[in-house]
């Protein structure tokens, strides 16, 4: 599994290609093998990038709750995989985004790459710059979410 860590601005080409930071790259699984899949964010109106062993991660947590037999389930997975695109690094260490899903998030030339663990999320610059939360409202989020029993090994 990778984790890509860092937060790196880079620049859309009139393609609509991106270099791939040398960092995410060196943090990739060999088995990975240059390949992603791409997504729009289901929260944020940004997209999601995957290596490949991440994405299949991902779909086994899929495959083990939903029964697509069941409409509501069918209708998730439909939308779930609505828009995804699979990529693969070309030569030059750049990855082809679909026009689509840039324009679906606003990106035109200045975009963020922000590793978040097993995922990297792509950004419009500008939307970057706004996200970030008050330090004091980070801290009382951390204690929520990680402040448990005191002998509670965090794994």
């Amino acid at each position: 599994m990778a984790t890509f860590i860092g937060d790196y601005q880079c620049k859309l080409d009139v393609k609509g290609r991106i270099i791939l930071p040398m960092a995410f790259k060196k943090q990739m699984p060999a088995s990975a093998q240059d390949h992603f899949v791409v997504r729009k964010d289901i929260f944020e109106n940004c997209l999601v990038l995957y290596a490949i062993d991440d994405w299949n991660r991902q779909l086994e947590k899929i495959r083990k709750k939903i029964n697509p037999y069941n409409r509501e389930h069918n209708m998730f997975l439909r939308n779930f995989f609505k828009g995804t695109a699979e990529l693969t690094l070309d030569g030059s260490n750049r990855l082809l985004i679909p026009r689509r899903l840039l324009e679906t998030i606003g990106a035109e030339k200045d975009v963020v790459l922000a590793g978040q663990d097993g995922r990297i999320e792509i950004w419009p610059a500008s939307v970057y710059e706004t996200i970030d939360m008050p330090a004091e409202d980070f801290a009382n989020l951390a204690e929520k979410l990680m402040g448990g029993n005191i002998n509670e090994p965090l794994e």
